[in-house]
């Protein structure tokens, strides 16, 4: 006998879904949160995911996808590094001007508290910002071998400056900085390019 045809849109559950745990965190989001806001009852929630972990592993997916895939989209389709760079934090600085969605990185903000996450979540987090940074130091590293950064600069340190940069810049929106604010963050990390990029005159 084929089992009850679900009542609720499970795409539509899991990004509000993920709208609590952006907003709350994986540890402040009660069962309640979520099944409110998702519109369903805990049996549905454990039928339709599997459990909170679950659910949340499935919410930062989607976030990555979606939320994460515009704010990186310059690492794909800017023509230098500089410009990938500079588009990553402005993309990053707009971001924080919609007001239809929590303020900050879903990302960035869950892994400011790892003990609040389970381990496998955590360890998913962990490998998403590795990758990310990773693909960073890779696009410039192409720009190196383009001749946009000097031979003898660092590639994965420039990466790692920029990385902390934006990571400040989501705690700094989540805190209520304005988007304007944020660009002029932006545009003074980006006045450090050509000493990191080793383009000063010598």
């Amino acid at each position: 006998m084929a089992g009850r045809p679900r009542s609720f849109d499970r795409d539509e559950a899991l990004s509000r879904a993920l709208s609590v745990f952006w907003s709350k965190g994986y540890a402040d989001a009660s069962m309640t949160d979520l099944t409110q806001a998702m519109g369903i009852n805990s049996p549905s929630l454990y039928a339709a995911f599997g459990s909170k972990e679950d659910l949340f592993r499935e919410a930062v997916r989607l976030y990555t996808e979606t939320e994460g895939s515009v704010l990186w989209a310059s690492m794909r389709d800017a023509a230098t590094a500089r410009e990938a760079i500079e588009g990553l934090l402005l993309a990053t600085a707009e971001a924080s001007g919609h007001c239809d969605r929590p303020r900050g990185c879903l990302l960035v903000l869950s892994g400011a508290h790892p003990d609040a996450l389970p381990d496998g979540a955590c360890g998913e987090l962990s490998k998403i910002r590795e990758d990310a940074l990773a693909a960073m130091a890779a696009r410039l590293r192409d720009g190196q071998t383009a001749g946009e950064i000097a031979s003898d600069a660092d590639p994965a340190a420039i990466a790692a400056f920029y990385t902390t940069v934006q990571q400040g810049m989501t705690f700094r929106a989540r805190e209520g900085a304005t988007t304007d604010e944020l660009r002029g963050t932006a545009r003074a990390a980006m006045l450090a390019w050509d000493g990191l990029a080793g383009l000063m005159p010598g």
